[in-house]
């Protein structure tokens, strides 16, 4: 990668979710298992137990809050990489932002399909080496309640086309969304897919992880990023063997580079 993050003459804009015991995780069904949200067990308070210190243990799904989602996450890339193997360069890089606010404003199903994705290149030109895609829906302004953000499971997601698109392209590092997964339970195969498409559900995590490409999810504040001209810093915890990581993600804007 030639180009540098243009860190003097950028203002950084934060857009992690914060994480608390009361952030949602993903609803799973059963008989399926669901991960773990954030819990504190304390270990001493400046009382008998260490009184010249405070901390405690925590308990916490890898799953959990703003998180990259690793190859090994889903079957499709089950043979690729943990969390803690993901290259550093491959988390720092360009970012290209797809406003779909009013769509979502609609529909909150709405599905990102493969004419987005080239309406949008064909607007502002070829993503660049190491671009993240992040998706710009105003989902987060549902952030700060659990029942709102997961919307009895409805939220925006891909269409299979989409995915496959995003999954071919040379140039992609990772696909981030406000939504609290990449993908909508509403997504499935499209007028002409084959039913038995094995990326038919969660077509996002099928084609994007198996192609060595990672997913970043509950991102907030993408009305601060411009289209273009940002850079990303991902920072998940590198858990070794890890199929996830919580992060903490920044973003650098040049000056005179604004939201939209």
């Amino acid at each position: 990668m030639t180009a540098q993050i243009p860190v003097l003459d950028s203002r950084i804009v934060d857009l992690t979710t914060p994480l608390s015991p009361s952030t949602p995780v993903v609803p799973v069904p059963e008989p399926f298992a669901p991960t773990a949200a954030l819990s504190f067990t304390p270990v001493s308070d400046f009382d008998e137990h260490g009184p010249g210190w405070s901390w405690s243990d925590i308990t916490l799904g890898e799953h959990a809050g703003t998180h990259v989602d690793a190859p090994r996450h889903w079957i499709s890339g089950r043979d690729g990489r943990s969390i803690d193997q993901i290259p550093p360069e491959r988390l720092v890089g360009p970012v290209a932002v797809l406003d779909r606010t009013a769509e979502v404003a609609e529909n909150p199903g709405y599905l990102v399909t493969a004419d987005d994705l080239e309406r949008w290149e064909a607007e502002h030109g070829r993503m660049q080496p190491g671009t993240w895609l992040l998706v710009r829906t105003g989902w987060s302004a549902r952030g700060e309640d659990a029942e709102r953000f997961l919307n009895g499971n409805v939220w925006p997601g891909l269409t299979l086309k989409a995915a496959k698109w995003l999954a071919a392209h040379p140039h992609l590092s990772g696909y981030g969304v406000e939504a609290i997964g990449i993908d909508g339970l509403g997504a499935g195969p499209e007028a002409g897919d084959a039913e038995d498409d094995p990326g038919a559900f969660g077509p996002g995590h099928y084609y994007l992880l198996g192609s060595d490409k990672y997913g970043l999810t509950s991102l907030r504040n993408l009305d601060m990023l411009p289209a273009t001209g940002a850079w990303i810093v991902v920072a998940p915890l590198p858990l070794v063997g890890g199929t996830a990581g919580p992060a903490r993600v920044f973003a650098f804007v040049p000056d005179g580079g604004e939201g939209e």
